[in-house]
């Protein structure tokens, strides 16, 4: 098969928050673009919302959607990221039902309780958009967004339906998405199934089961079967979290079958190894999304989603050695190393790694003589190159992102 992600291209700008009318997209379903879409469908007596977008967008939302079918008798959100419950509280009307899987409180107070860590670990990725967000921010008065969360007022554990203006709906519980409150929302009539980001973002990628900027984890089997959810539904068109819609049952059901299927090897490869002895390291390299299958590593990348499934089964400990068991990190003796090397004999070393097409090994070797010495030079400029050696072997947008800022950084410092 040729993926989808092969004629998908763009589909990677994930900070795009826009002030358009909204865009129809047949069966009376009208989509808000912007940093994570909002939907509004059509009813005889109102307007059902899926999701909401991020706290300032509310009024670029309640704008798209002023003309369809008002009131909002209810909103779905599809899962606990702020990016797709931000701006309820802009979008719903006195009587509006807010629905939410029970699990929404854990990500309620994830995002509550871990701000202070996670803002500054996700930064680095959407450094433009934090930009375009704070000069956005200066042209509306504070007073005027809503910061709090949006309580729901109804919840469900496994399916609930629900009937607006004679459209049926009906919402299916997938704890294998971005979060375990994720869900579904699937209009029968239509055979049209909206599904936020359980695929992620990027529809046709693997999933990333741990997300670099720090997340809880994601279980590979209830992805599987959360997909095969999908699949049961046999949709003829899906509506996600990000970009257009996909179409066609037969295309549908060959891209779900492919990523539910790549998730499966992964998954069972990285278990056989496990089970054969082999360490973690190994399994990164090895364990590979069979050809033929042709998934995207867009957003997520086979090697983490490698190191999640081991460190979800067995947790931190890798039997590797006794210093895994104390506060003491590697690099606290980095300053012996150095002393007894030499600063240029560890950077030569680490050239000659980069010589050899070794970039990560240069990497450690930097690291170490930066921990002691920062502005060293010579370290900095390899350890540059060995991070420009790396992007240019990469089209994933978290592993880029880390990329560039380490370069940045590195380069400035010169």
């Amino acid at each position: 098969m040729a993926g989808i992600h092969r004629r998908r291209p763009g589909a990677a700008d994930l900070e795009s928050a826009t002030d358009t009318p909204a865009v129809p997209l047949g069966n009376d379903i009208w989509m808000s673009p912007g940093v994570s879409n909002a939907y509004a469908v059509a009813t005889d007596d109102g307007r059902v919302i899926v999701n909401a977008g991020l706290v300032f967008e509310g009024h670029l939302r309640k704008r798209a959607f002023a003309e369809v079918a008002g009131p909002t008798r209810s909103i779905v959100i599809t899962q606990g990221h702020t990016d797709h419950w931000g701006a309820v509280n802009a979008l719903r009307d006195p009587e509006t039902d807010v629905v939410m899987h029970r699990n929404y409180r854990y990500w309620r107070d994830d995002n509550a309780q871990l701000m202070g860590y996670r803002v500054p670990k996700t930064s680095f990725a959407f450094q433009k958009f934090t930009d375009a967000v704070v000069e956005h921010l200066k042209t509306l008065d504070p007073a005027s967004i809503d910061f709090s969360f949006p309580e729901p007022t109804t919840t469900f554990d496994c399916d609930h339906r629900f009937e607006v203006g004679g459209r049926r709906f009906e919402l299916a519980w997938t704890p294998g998405g971005e979060t375990t409150d994720s869900l579904v929302m699937w209009l029968p009539e239509d055979r049209i199934l909206f599904t936020g980001n359980l695929f992620g973002p990027l529809f046709g990628h693997v999933p990333n089961l741990m997300t670099i900027r720090g997340d809880r984890y994601r279980d590979p089997i209830l992805y599987i079967e959360s997909l095969n959810t999908v699949l049961d539904y046999q949709p003829e068109k899906i509506i996600t979290g990000h970009f257009d819609p996909i179409v066609g049952a037969d295309l549908i059901t060959e891209e779900v079958t492919a990523m539910r299927d790549a998730m499966q090897t992964v998954h069972d490869r990285t278990l056989g190894l496990m089970n054969s002895g082999a360490d973690l390291h190994t399994a990164m390299r090895d364990v590979m999304v069979p050809e033929h299958l042709d998934i995207g590593e867009g957003y997520g990348r086979t090697s983490w989603n490698v190191r999640a499934i081991w460190e979800m089964y067995t947790g931190w400990f890798r039997h590797k050695s006794t210093t895994e068991l104390y506060g003491v990190p590697n690099d606290s003796v980095a300053p012996d190393v150095v002393a007894a090397a030499g600063t240029d004999a560890l950077v030569a070393a680490a050239r000659t790694h980069l010589d050899a097409d070794r970039p990560v090994q240069a990497i450690h070797l930097t690291d170490l003589v930066l921990a002691v010495e920062s502005t060293h030079t010579g370290a900095r400029a390899a350890a540059a190159e060995a991070h420009e050696a790396l992007l240019a072997g990469t089209e994933n947008f978290w592993e880029r992102a880390w990329l560039t800022k380490s370069i940045n950084e590195l380069r400035d410092a010169e």
